[in-house]
């Protein structure tokens, strides 16, 4: 009997069924064979995990910890609970609070001038120069040289008697400045120091950036007549803006955290920022407090307060950076 004699009844009892669909396993059963299937994945990341927990999460919550007693570092674990003490004599003390405004300072002195000029180099090098290459690694060289190295070179040119600094302010008739001793003088020096070795690293993080700008963008601006003084303000620019965020976010980070600079500044070491304290960070606070003073706790307690602050600086730049995303849609 051929297809076309057939009922439409023996049609449909003759045509090949669908195969059944496959039984679904149980929900216990799926999870199992999918942590068998990635087990492999679990054992590639746990080492970070590991590490991150011992080195970074076991000392963030210890501090914590400390941060609640009154102990000294010959007995760390000896120590008296407290409680919020050590905060409250922190926030009462004139010297967290002149560390603090040093701090602030020396940052604003740093970033502001050191962004400004990565940015601009960054500009200049994102165009069709000879010798990129050599100037890209000039300019990473600072980023990679020791901090005390660079620290102890810029004392040097700054020192009183024989600085070449104040050899060149004599040579046109101005008079030598003490820029140890000076409040202003001390921490405009040092925000040297941190601009010189940070301008070149943001400046080819900001060159990454620019070279992934689409060149239809420039294209179109120049056809509308604009200058590259324009075509800087209203594409590159607009364009840098979450990797400006970025920048500010880390710098704003190691100025909180800053140490080696002011420390190595007066040559000797000490920990006081100055005969009175004209230049003393929080960094160097929290390290006299803990191994030269003894009080572990309340340098403890002042790490944290270092935490609060970046998380207030973070949290901030955050906000900022969302309101001005939802005002550009």
């Amino acid at each position: 009997m051929t297809i076309a004699s057939q009922s439409p009844a023996e049609a449909l009892v003759a045509a090949p069924r669908p195969p059944a669909p496959p039984a679904s396993r149980p929900p216990a059963r799926r999870r199992r064979r999918k942590l068998s299937q990635n087990r492999w994945g679990y054992a590639y990341v746990a080492p970070f995990f590991l590490v991150f927990a011992a080195f970074s999460l076991y000392p963030f919550a210890y501090t914590a910890w400390v941060s609640l007693h009154r102990t000294s570092l010959s007995d760390i674990d000896g120590g008296t609970w407290v409680g919020l003490e050590n905060y409250r004599n922190l926030l009462q003390s004139e010297f967290f609070w002149n560390a603090a405004r040093n701090t602030l300072t020396i940052g604003v002195l740093a970033t502001v001038p050191q962004l400004c000029m990565a940015l601009g180099l960054a500009h200049l090098l994102n165009y069709k120069l000879r010798g990129r290459t050599f100037f890209r690694t000039v300019m990473l060289m600072p980023y990679a040289t020791s901090i005390a190295a660079a620290t102890l070179v810029f004392a040097q040119l700054f020192g009183r008697d024989y600085g070449l600094i104040n050899t060149a302010l004599e040579a046109v008739g101005l008079e030598r400045i003490d820029w140890e001793s000076g409040t202003w003088s001390s921490q405009f020096a040092i925000a040297v120091i941190v601009t010189w070795r940070w301008t070149g690293y943001n400046a080819l993080i900001y060159l990454a950036a620019m070279q992934s700008i689409p060149g239809e963008l420039y294209e179109a601006a120049e056809i509308d007549g604009a200058s590259r003084w324009k075509q800087f303000l209203h594409v590159t620019v607009p364009s840098l803006r979450p990797t400006i965020l970025f920048t500010i976010v880390v710098s704003t980070i190691g100025a909180v955290q800053l140490f080696g600079e002011p420390l190595l500044f007066a040559g000797n070491g000490t920990t006081t920022g100055g005969s009175s304290g004209q230049y003393q960070t929080l960094g160097l606070l929290m390290y006299q407090q803990g191994w030269s003073n003894f009080h572990i706790g309340q340098a403890a307690t002042t790490a944290w307060a270092m935490f609060m602050i970046i998380l207030l600086v973070v949290g901030l730049n955050a906000v900022i950076g969302r309101l001005r995303a939802r005002a550009d849609r």
